[in-house]
C-alpha cells in the first residue's frame, strides 16, 4: 500500500511537470511568433512560422508523453503481491567433537576457554584469561582459523571468536 503511495505522489509530481512544460513551450512559441511577425519581411508565407509549427508540436508531443507517464502512475493499480509462509525450523548443528590430540598446548588453553564460553567470546576476553599476551593470542587464533577450527568477526574495536 505505501508503494502505491508513493508512486501516486511521483505521479502527480510527473503531471505537473509535464503541465509546466506545456506551459512553457505554448509562451515560448507565443514569443517566437511575435519576433518573426515583427522581424520576418516576407509575412504569412515566412518559412520561420512553419519552423515553430512543427517545434510546438514535437515539444507538446513531448510534455504529452510525459503527461501520459504521470497518469500511468496514478492511476496504476497496486501489485498483487502473493505471500506464502514459511516454518522457520531450526537445525542444531551437531557439534564436531574437538580432536585434542591435533592441537598444541596453547591451542588447547584457547579451544578450552572458548568451550567454556558457550562458543563465543571476544578476543580481549581470551587474552584475560589465558593471560597470554594480546600478540600471541592473536597469532594462535591465526593457527585456529587456518585449521578451521574457528572464525573471527570483527565488532567494533575488538573481534568475537567463534567456534565453528
Amino acid at each position: 500500500m505505501v508503494d502505491n503511495m508513493k508512486n501516486k505522489n511521483v505521479g502527480f509530481l510527473i503531471i505537473g511537470i509535464a503541465v509546466i512544460i506545456g506551459i512553457i513551450v505554448l509562451i515560448f512559441n507565443l514569443g517566437l511568433k511575435n519576433i518573426v511577425g515583427k522581424t520576418c519581411s516576407h509575412g504569412a508565407s515566412c518559412t520561420m512560422y512553419d519552423a515553430i509549427a512543427i517545434q510546438t508540436w514535437i515539444s507538446l508531443a513531448i510534455a504529452l508523453l510525459v503527461l501520459v507517464i504521470g497518469l500511468f502512475l496514478v492511476f496504476s493499480k497496486e501489485e498483487t503481491k502473493i505471500i506464502t509462509k514459511t516454518k522457520k525450523v531450526e537445525i542444531e548443528k551437531k557439534a564436531n567433537p574437538i580432536d585434542y590430540l591435533k592441537l598444541d598446548k596453547e591451542e588447547k588453553v584457547i579451544m578450552k576457554a572458548l568451550e567454556e564460553a558457550q562458543g563465543t567470546i571476544f578476543q580481549s576476553d581470551l587474552v584475560d584469561k589465558t593471560q597470554f599476551s594480546k600478540v600471541k593470542v592473536s597469532r594462535i587464533l591465526d593457527r585456529l582459523e587456518g585449521k578451521q577450527l574457528i572464525e573471527r568477526k570483527r565488532r567494533g574495536m575488538t573481534n568475537v571468536v567463534v567456534l565453528k
